[in-house]
């Protein structure tokens, strides 16, 4: 579509020429020889470009009603009377740019041309955020399950505010998703969301990562770097798998919470910033403060507004809405012809218990979607791990024959190393503890080194 440029000049000659150039660069072109008259058909422009000395209302008068009448529309405005005073109040009233006459066709299209791109930039940035806001409202978060609509309802009333929300379940029952909902919820949603997965950086950098360091402040540090909570200043941070905070963090967590500040590392300069925080675990925190691995003062200031995301073996009323919005959201690009699934496919994801929740629900999909060859998902289609159900064992079996209660946490742990290919902090929490706890048992165990 071509863009539509309104001019708006008293002198007849200068309109004239700047007319026929944006002609033959392809715009269409509205023309006004006063603000009164371009104020009536400044809705449907691309661009204003206006001078500012004109006959009744003046050019800056008429930028101030086109930003309260349209925000978005990039006016440039010409002078004869350029200075650097005259260019600091245009710009200040909101101004994209500014041509001191007399100036070139050339510099003309140049300016025009950069005026657009940044209006298509701005565009394109503002629908993604709409986009993404989108993506986190109720209805594309599938819980129809009461349990879930109870938690909606909750983020309804929670988001509005600054309160500290914690987040508790199992791994992959969307805690990543629940904190973003909150997020898009909130009067922050234009600003900036921090993720920070506390398992994922090691713990001699996490200080740094988390509040930055200065220049110099150890070996490596060539320039400044702001820290995670600096780079979410009036938004949001996500703190994932918070559980697994080391004691000296902790500290400044807490302080953070507290008083809303922090000192960068090798600095003594005291920051302050406005972040809400959300952070998540899948751990039992409670039991980390018996055992002395997490702080009992920071747990109180995180738990201000606790959320319990429930299984999906809890929910299996989501079951059925969860597969089918799956396949409709992978089919396309797993390049299979897969359009619906059958009751009987629902029926075998019902009776499963899910122990990787709805993540696991949504890998099973995919890999069903890539080996199905039909065009609906039926129950032979469905891969689902062959583990069974685990079922408590009757008090004649409380443990296996010949085992002590040591040996029986030994087999365990090493089972969970295995299938955690030796990464340890992906096998605490297989076995629900923190990073810490399981170092403290290997240790036992003389497997730490």
């Amino acid at each position: 579509m071509k863009k539509r440029i309104l001019v708006v000049e008293d002198e007849d000659k200068l309109r004239r020429v700047i007319e026929l150039q944006l002609s033959s660069a392809g715009f269409d072109v509205d023309k006004a020889a006063t603000a009164e008259d371009g104020l009536k058909i400044v809705d449907r422009a691309d661009l204003v470009l206006t001078d500012l000395k004109l006959p009744g209302m003046g050019g800056l008068e008429l930028l101030g009603l086109i930003r309260r009448q349209n925000a978005h529309v990039p006016v440039v405005v010409m002078t004869a009377f350029g200075s650097i005073e005259t260019a600091v109040e245009s710009m200040k009233a909101g101004a994209t740019d500014f041509l001191l006459k007399p100036f070139s066709l050339d510099h003309l299209m140049q300016v025009v041309n950069k005026a657009l791109e940044v209006r298509a930039l701005r565009d394109e940035n503002r629908q993604l955020k709409e986009e993404l806001g989108r993506r986190y409202e109720f209805d594309n978060i599938i819980g129809r399950s009461p349990p879930m609509q109870e938690i909606f309802a909750t983020i309804e009333r929670v988001g509005p505010t600054r309160a500290t929300v914690l987040l508790a379940g199992e791994s992959g029952v969307g805690k990543d998703l629940i904190a973003r909902a909150i997020h898009f919820h909130s009067p922050r949603r234009d600003r900036p969301l921090v993720k920070i997965n506390c398992t994922a950086i090691p713990e001699n950098l996490m200080e740094s990562e988390l509040f930055g360091y200065e220049k110099g402040a150890f070996t490596g540090a060539q320039t400044t770097k702001p820290g995670k909570f600096e780079q979410a200043d009036t938004g949001t941070v996500f703190l994932d798998e918070i559980g697994d905070v080391p004691p000296a963090i902790q500290v400044k967590l807490l302080r953070v919470l507290q008083e809303r500040e922090f000192e960068r590392l090798g600095s003594n300069q005291t920051r302050h910033i406005d972040v809400r925080v959300v952070a998540a675990t899948n751990q039992d925190l409670r039991a980390a403060l018996e055992q002395g691995t997490f702080r009992e003062d920071l747990y109180y200031r995180l738990n201000v507004v606790p959320l319990n995301i429930p299984p999906l073996r809890e929910r299996k009323v989501d079951i059925p809405f969860l597969a089918n919005h799956f396949v409709h959201k992978l089919a396309p690009d797993t390049g299979c012809r897969v359009e619906s699934i059958t009751d009987a496919a629902i029926e075998k994801l019902m009776s499963y218990h899910w122990p990787g929740n709805v993540r696991e629900l949504e890998n099973v999909i995919e890999r069903s979607l890539v080996m199905c060859t039909g065009t609906a998902l039926d129950a032979a289609d469905i891969k689902l791990e062959s583990a069974p159900r685990p079922r408590p064992q009757s008090d004649s079996h409380f443990l296996p024959e010949g085992m002590s209660l040591d040996q029986y946490e030994q087999d365990i742990i090493r089972e969970a190393l295995r299938r955690a290919d030796g990464n340890k902090s992906q096998a605490a929490r297989l076995l629900g503890l923190t990073r810490n706890a399981l170092r403290y048992r290997l240790t036992q165990m003389g497997l730490e080194s």
